[in-house]
């Protein structure tokens, strides 16, 4: 759950990347089970920061603001679900991810 909600909060001061992969490298040997959490929701800080920098290139021909909010609402919704179902002690794999780190 710290590696979902962790890049939730450090997300703000774009540093979102950075807590799923603490967890990763601190706690990823030790359970498997933070291990794909941690893989999981590295992947999609990737993934939500590739979209939210196309969006902002975009945003000069005029469809930019408007995938940037999606982008944005779409991050936090997917943040949630993904830290809800890690307390929950269940796996989860966000719909929409480029599956960069294995």
């Amino acid at each position: 759950m710290a590696a979902h909600l962790g890049s939730f909060v450090a997300a703000w001061i774009a540093l979102g990347l950075l807590c799923p992969l603490a967890v990763l490298l601190v706690k990823g040997s030790q359970s498997g089970y933070v291990r794909g959490h941690a893989v999981e929701s590295l992947n999609f800080q990737i993934t939500t920061l590739i979209a939210a920098f196309v969006s902002a290139v975009l945003v000069f021909i005029g469809i930019g603001i408007l995938m940037l909010i999606a982008v944005g609402v779409l991050y936090v919704v997917l943040v949630i679900l993904a830290s809800v179902a890690a307390s929950n002690g269940q796996s989860y794999r966000y719909p929409v991810n480029l599956r960069l780190v294995k």
